[in-house]
């Protein structure tokens, strides 16, 4: 029988570095190629994103337990009407199917202060995972401040200027949408928050301010929900979000701190 014979893995000086980052760097090589390790890393993390972005959103806990806390809901879906439609017309996925158009018309909701949003996007992994931990936080602290909540949505198929219709067919003056980020090789379930003020139909992403990389690894729930709250204050105070909206304070003030509890 054979002896296999071990090959040594190079040392890379770049090792120490990857202390401060999940980027593949200092993976280290044997001859010409890296090691057996990394390779398999590698295909392993990009199948965690190829199912990540074929996952499918699972809107009942999430209406289980906003019953528990009497919170409104609503189940809606885009014009996108399966994943391989959504992925090759993004369009399609910024607009509300008739059917759910009809759906909220016929809430006749009162106008409120905030409507917040739970979206597939690319990732509806990001969102099973990570939303109900930042949404219950949203939707306490908005109480709090005595801020009106319009029922909640949860979309499929849906990608960011979804929560503009939705937010102009509640009559709501400002819309946060929380959705599953596009799947990286260091992390899959990455989820977004997106702010805009006075949402309507047409708007592009200048009239928004972004919050990202919100997951376990990544930004908290809890550092997610007080900065989303702190740029909630501060647009109802402009009347403004987007790119005249500057997160300048760092750190941010807590909701706790601002409403002086």
């Amino acid at each position: 029988m054979k002896e296999i014979l071990k090959t040594n893995i190079d040392p890379d000086e770049w090792q120490a570095l990857k202390a401060y980052t999940d980027a593949r760097i200092a993976l280290g090589k044997t001859g010409v190629s890296i090691p057996m390790a990394a390779s398999l890393a590698f295909k392993l993390a990009h199948a965690h994103a190829k199912d990540a972005v074929y996952s499918a959103l699972d809107q009942q806990p999430f209406m289980d337990l906003l019953q528990e806390i009497n919170q409104p809901v609503v189940c809606l879906h885009s014009q996108a009407a399966n994943r391989d439609t959504y992925l090759q017309r993004p369009d399609l996925g910024r607009k509300l199917a008739n059917e759910s158009v009809r759906q909220l018309q016929q809430l006749h909701a009162e106008p409120a202060d905030l409507c917040i949003i739970l979206a597939d996007g690319l990732s509806a992994s990001a969102i099973n995972e990570n939303a109900w931990a930042v949404l219950s936080l949203l939707i306490q602290t908005a109480k709090k401040m005595n801020f009106t909540v319009a029922p909640v949505s949860l979309v499929a198929q849906g990608r960011v200027a979804i929560a503009d219709e939705i937010g102009s067919l509640l009559q709501a003056k400002l819309s946060i949408i929380l959705i599953g980020e596009r799947p990286g090789l260091s992390s899959f379930d990455s989820m977004g928050a997106y702010i805009t003020y006075a949402p309507m139909p047409g708007f592009t992403d200048e009239r928004r301010n972004c919050i990202s990389n919100i997951r376990q690894k990544g930004l908290s729930a809890k550092l997610a929900a007080d900065k989303i709250m702190y740029l909630v204050q501060h647009a109802f105070r402009l009347q403004i979000t987007g790119i005249g909206l500057k997160d300048n304070d760092t750190p941010f003030p807590t909701p706790e701190q601002a409403i002086g509890i």
